[in-house]
């Protein structure tokens, strides 16, 4: 047999423990060495959980409630009481662990054979503990560690009840039985094939390792190798976004690290360029103040702080020793019970942490990186922690399969520790049961993937690609340009079929001009049809509106509702103006600071001031704040706007500095296809804010718009005029 008995992590040699399944517990980590704070602390919130579990008796229930149920959060429980319990046995050779893991296991033993389809089942892919075979696969990812930790010391009749009525026929129902998941190209299927592949290390069992590896039938064309090629791009970007590349993690690297001890040959971490590793960065990286930017179906209370990545920071820091991994780790406040976990421990300990480098960068997303980019443009004062204060995000992103919103040129925008411009994430309360069982909520669909719930342009008051997720799959955006210049940051790309005989183009440009104390965020938004159309262009901000500039007729005495379908019947209209120069601005607080955002049209426009939460019987939306520019043309509209950030207000000290913007005036125009947006300050200073649209860094433009002249090279440019206005 080529493969070994599965090596799960046990402590590492350099702390005086053998990892292998022949575990010394005459020799522990507490006699080995001193354990540093970090693992300690670990130690004893797992000795503080097991031994609550252990407490209350081997308690396994029959499958019968769905998420959020009792059923389901026991065996929740459950299986982390094996992880857990095999884990502290192996560290601390105390017996009642063991037994307590080998009591629950042969419970289970007694359990499996007589589960069918879980009662709760929702669709076809129905679990048998749990009532979605995901769960499944999580109970098994976690239920073979902390059963690899015990296994040698049971005897062979133990072994082979838990063996023979556990885990093959767990192993059989995931890869065989629930094919139609074992082989997606999905984050399930990573779940599945990761809780086989180690099964089947544990128990020597290469057929089960093979189909783990390889899809159910071994051809290659499935299974966990081919996820590394297809749900990663280049750059380590998962096509369902950062909150599901979060979830993917845990399986992909715990698995990974098993190859790694029982198959080294395999070079798992230098498979495809060594693409885990890049992923799991680029996890990090696609986060603000600790918090996952809340793409497609995101949970928004999702964090670096989560357990999906503690042994993913754990497992890469031991193959690469990065020390700024240490930092992540350090800002997790958590590790793992494995030699990982107590190299992140020992390292944190001596100091050897640095700061892990936030930056700008362009994510391509696709197998080959074809498929569209997410543009992250930081920039402004670092905290502590190293990460810039202000966050521009442009998400020019494929669809992202089922999980996918349409969404297609979005953005969003942090600064001062919190999210601006909003993305809402998913309508779904996980594991509540009472919000449908926590399940995704018929909001998800209505409104939170629609496309008139994002920061993006909606034609005719439908969703992009009409609410097709099929034709959505096979479509994207085209990234066109990306510079992460300091003082002058610029996302442009566009989208030709998102509608019918209409393409679109927006670029994002985040710059530094002098005299003001925080970046401003440019946005280009262009629509070219030789149709007749309605274009909203939605900002969904955070805060409470100070003043607006712009004549508006507020709904008092009722609330009408803007639309029928297509997620705007979920929204109220609060009030709404027409402004026939299309030129306007709002201004809101947050958290003690000032926001203004201003815009022009090509043409009149109506200004809707909304709120999020309509014809919602059941009260599952949150209700959000939102602006929407309405423009009814023949042919191309042209949006243009700036959000700048000012002032400050201290509620406590009764002090206001700079409550109204330090802009005085902002206009747009096009000339000979290029964008010119001019900038006068208050201060007086006069700026021209030039884009070429043109890629070549040499190019060479002029421009002239009354008395002023404009030169610029390349595709954007800040060019300070002189003299007044014209």
């Amino acid at each position: 047999m080529r493969r070994s008995a599965l090596l799960f992590a046990a402590s590492a040699l350099a702390f005086g423990v053998q990892p292998s399944l022949a575990y010394a517990h005459s020799e522990t980590v507490e006699e080995a060495a001193a354990i540093p704070p970090l693992y300690a602390a670990e130690l004893d919130r797992a000795r503080d959980f097991v031994d609550g579990m252990m407490a209350d008796g081997v308690v396994v229930p029959v499958p019968k409630d769905p998420g959020g149920g009792y059923t389901h959060e026991q065996h929740k429980r459950n299986f982390r009481a094996i992880y857990l319990g095999g884990q502290i046995y192996r560290i601390t050779g105390d017996d009642r662990y063991r037994d307590y893991v080998r009591d629950m296991l042969l419970e289970y033993a007694e359990l499996y054979p007589t589960l069918g389809d879980h009662p709760e089942r929702h669709d076809q892919y129905s679990g048998r503990i749990f009532w979605q075979v995901l769960n499944d696969a999580m109970w098994l990812v976690h239920a073979v560690q902390g059963y690899g930790d015990i296994r040698d010391t049971l005897s062979p009749q133990e072994r082979q009840s838990i063996d023979d009525n556990v885990f093959r026929p767990a192993v059989h129902f995931l890869s065989v039985e629930s094919a139609n998941t074992f082989d997606r190209i999905h984050n399930h299927a990573t779940w599945a094939t990761a809780g086989v592949g180690m099964t089947g290390y544990l128990l020597g069992d290469d057929d089960m390792v093979d189909r783990a590896l390889l899809g159910s039938n071994k051809s290659g064309e499935a299974g966990f190798l081919r996820q590394t090629e297809l749900l990663f791009s280049p750059d380590g970007y998962y096509t369902e976004g950062p909150y599901y590349q979060r979830f993917a993690l845990l399986p992909f690297l715990v698995f990974a690290d098993a190859i790694e001890r029982n198959e080294p040959e395999r070079q798992i971490f230098q498979h495809r360029d060594g693409i885990l590793l890049k992923a799991l960065r680029t996890t990090v990286q696609l986060s603000y103040r600790g918090y996952f930017f809340p793409f497609n179906d995101a949970i928004r209370d999702k964090s670096l702080r989560t357990a999906e990545l503690y042994d993913g920071i754990a497992i890469a820091y031991a193959q690469t020793g990065d020390p700024s991994l240490l930092s992540v780790a350090d800002f997790q406040g958590r590790t793992v019970l494995t030699d990982n976990g107590m190299r992140v421990a020992s390292d944190l300990a001596a100091d050897r942490a640095e700061p892990f480098a936030f930056q700008s960068l362009l994510l391509t997303d696709g197998p080959d990186g074809d498929q569209g980019a997410v543009a992250v443009l930081r920039q402004g004062e670092a905290n502590a922690e190293g990460e810039p204060s202000t966050v521009l995000i442009a998400k020019n992103t494929s669809q992202g399969m089922g999980h996918g919103h349409f969404d297609k040129l979005a953005w969003q925008l942090y600064d001062n520790g919190n999210e601006i411009v909003r993305d809402y994430g998913a309508a779904r309360f996980l594991n509540i049961e009472a919000k449908r069982g926590g399940r995704y909520l018929p909001e998800n669909t209505t409104w939170a993937k629609s496309s008139v719930a994002h920061n993006t342009l909606v034609v005719d008051e439908s969703s992009h690609f009409d609410g097709d997720v099929n034709v959505a799959n096979a479509n994207w955006p085209k990234q066109l340009y990306f510079a992460d210049t300091p003082g002058l940051q610029v996302s442009s790309a566009e989208i030709e079929n998102a509608y019918p005989g209409v393409s679109i183009r927006r670029t994002l440009i985040m710059a530094e001009i002098e005299g003001l104390e925080a970046p401003l965020v440019f946005d280009l938004v262009r629509a070219t049809s030789d149709g007749a159309h309605q274009y909203d262009l939605p900002l969904h901000y955070s805060g409470h509106i100070m003043e607006f500039d712009f004549a508006a007729q507020g709904n008092v005495a009722e609330r009408p509702v803007l639309g029928a379908d297509n997620g705007y019947q979920h929204i109220w209209v609060d009030a709404q103006g027409a402004i026939e120069d299309g030129q306007g601005a709002l201004t809101w607080i947050l958290d003690g600071r000032f926001y203004t955002y201003r815009f022009a049209g090509n043409g009149p426009l109506v200004a809707v001031l909304g709120e999020s939460g309509a014809n919602d019987p059941e009260f599952n939306l949150r209700r959000e704040p939102l602006l929407m520019l309405r423009a009814q043309r023949e042919g191309d509209a042209t949006f243009a706007s700036l959000l700048e950030a000012h002032g400050s207000y201290d509620g406590a000290a009764e002090q206001t500095l700079d409550s109204r913007s330090l802009v005085d005036s902002f206009t747009h125009e096009r000339v000979n296809g290029k964008d010119i947006i001019i900038l006068t300050l208050k201060s007086g200073q006069r700026y021209a804010i030039a884009v070429s649209h043109n890629p070549d860094p040499e190019q060479s433009y002029n421009a002239i718009l009354g008395r002023d002249e404009i030169d610029w090279t390349g595709f954007a440019s800040v060019v300070q005029l002189t003299g007044g206005e014209n």
